[in-house]
């Protein structure tokens, strides 16, 4: 994978790490069972990445902001250990003002990435704004960077390789494997 120098800068200031849940790190897609359960489909490449990412040492904060939610996301979550996660949120940009005061950082030193509308306001004021290659078009135009993934195909892994690699330590973490 190739990066701009422009990305690779945003990517490299990124000290918090924020994203949709539905049509990012899954298809968008649901099983429902019975009234109150659904069952998502995860890739296991983005299930990798927060492990990556951990063992990069930059210390990134990671979190989900979901405009849905269910039993099964709480227990993502709580299995992948994130820093931040809300669920069944009308409104991220409030949310998304909540974390930054919590984290005590500046809005430009935030990853969002997003695929629709509820996304926006959030996508507009983050330092390094990103979405799946399906993402509706209107997240599209304000973007900084389109993934070649699409939503649950390995856009957070995408975006981890691109921090790794901003901050020179894609080859130190894969070495950690390389043996």
């Amino acid at each position: 994978m190739s990066f701009s120098k422009k990305i690779l800068s945003k990517a490299k200031n990124v000290k918090v790490l924020l994203m949709d849940v539905d049509g990012v790190l899954t298809k968008g897609e649901m099983i429902i069972i019975g009234k109150n359960d659904e069952i998502k489909i995860w890739d296991i490449k983005d299930r990798f990445a927060y492990t990556m990412l951990r063992k990069s040492g930059l210390g990134i904060k990671i979190g989900w902001i979901s405009g849905r939610g269910s039993k099964e996301l709480q227990l993502r979550a709580k299995d992948l250990k994130l820093d931040f996660f809300y669920q069944w949120v009308k409104d991220k940009l409030e949310v998304f003002n909540e974390i930054i005061k919590i984290a005590k950082v500046t809005p430009k030193e935030v990853c969002y990435i997003g695929d629709d509308w509820l996304d926006i306001p959030v996508l507009k004021r983050v330092g390094l704004a990103v979405c799946p290659k399906d993402a509706v078009k209107e997240v599209k135009k304000i973007v900084h960077y389109i993934c070649s993934a699409k939503g649950g195909c390995g856009v957070f892994r995408e975006i981890v390789e691109l921090i790794l690699i901003a901050n020179n330590v894609f080859d130190k973490v894969f070495s950690l494997y390389d043996k």
